[in-house]
């Protein structure tokens, strides 16, 4: 797998996903089998760079593999001194965001807003590409199969951004208007598929390893982007990776080891927000953990009512000690259709 001049270990990839992404979650699923992750989204207005929030966003210190920043923004001058301002910071690929469907985004026309104004997308494309040019750093973009049902312009856009110079093109199987809900379709990134020679990428429900080959298989796509199956669930990566390999399930992981990933993930996150940010934004990821864990709805609630990164930490620990007695192995993650029905897959990947 390669991005321009760039090689990749594999074609997994971690989906650029506000509020989750940041560094300390983007090592351990690289730690954990991914092949590339790109940074949260970051915003291309300059008085917002020095905020703590654009700062964290931005950080990739000590971060292993290709460094690939997304910027955000409806303004091509603008999104070109993001670029380049985020190159100067060490990035080696700056995606953009034409996939976002959040209403905060869509309203300012950015985001997956711009698949609705097709020639202000190719203007920030021509000049993101042109930052980027002098420093041979390849701009990939992420975007959705359209703005809505009537109105799937994936594949223009993508015949478009090719002959601008694009490397690489995440596409989302929904379109702006479905959000998240309902199913992911797989038809619209195939057509991109065929008619671009560049790499492209499939995203968009891809949950177990059986979907991941399903898809791979059914659209011709170059790599696979992760995002939501990974939360609380890092080491879907490796799953994946071996089922690609060997076309065989891995046992789930060991309460022991994940009960060791969570709390190094939990020390990393606590250096990385510092305490009083730490200890609240752990939450969320913790309890993608024990999601579907015995008693996790009284452990968060108990959880949700520590303010201290040692008293956080020191909780986790006893609690995942109580599961081990418990249970050796954590359980399987939930089966959608095709894991259930192994006999064929592909059925369930419209």
């Amino acid at each position: 797998m390669h991005i321009g001049h760039h090689s990749l270990a594999n074609n997994l990839f971690v989906a650029p996903m506000a509020g989750v992404t940041d560094r300390p979650f983007r090592q351990l699923c690289k730690q954990l089998g991914a092949g590339y992750a790109v940074s949260e989204m970051v915003t291309s207005r300059p008085d917002l760079w020095g905020t703590a929030k654009t700062t964290r966003r931005a950080n990739h210190a000590g971060e292993p593999g290709l460094i690939a920043v997304q910027i955000a923004g409806t303004d091509a001058e603008l999104m070109a001194d993001a670029a380049r301002h985020n190159i100067d910071g060490g990035a080696q690929v700056i995606d953009i965001n034409m996939g976002c469907p959040a209403k905060k985004v869509c309203n300012k026309w950015a985001g997956s807003a711009l698949m609705q104004d097709e020639p202000l997308a190719l203007a920030i494309v021509g000049a993101v590409v042109a930052a980027c040019a002098p420093h041979n750093v390849p701009v990939s973009v992420k975007m959705r199969s359209g703005w809505s049902q009537s109105n799937k312009n994936a594949v223009v856009l993508a015949r478009r951004f090719e002959d601008a110079g694009v490397q690489m093109l995440t596409i989302h199987g929904r379109t702006r208007e479905q959000g998240y809900g309902g199913e992911a379709e797989y038809d619209t990134i195939a057509a991109v598929k065929a008619s671009v020679r560049i790499p492209v990428v499939a995203n968009g429900d891809i949950t177990t390893p059986q979907r991941a080959a399903a898809v791979l298989l059914r659209t011709g796509a170059d790599a696979v982007m992760l995002g939501r199956a990974a939360q609380g669930r890092p080491w879907i990566f490796r799953e994946v990776a071996h089922f690609l390999s060997t076309g065989e399930l891995l046992a789930p992981p060991l309460v022991v080891e994940v009960k060791r990933l969570l709390l190094d993930h939990l020390q990393d996150h606590y250096a990385f927000y510092g305490d009083f940010l730490g200890v609240r934004t752990a939450r969320k990821h913790i309890g993608w953990y024990v999601k579907a864990l015995p008693d996790a709805s009284e452990f968060r609630q108990r959880l949700n009512v520590l303010d201290d990164c040692a008293q956080q930490w020191r909780a986790v620990a006893d609690y995942f000690d109580e599961l081990s007695q418990r249970m050796d192995r954590m359980p399987s993650a939930a089966m959608d259709a095709e894991t259930q029905n192994n006999n064929n897959p592909l059925e369930t990947v419209t």
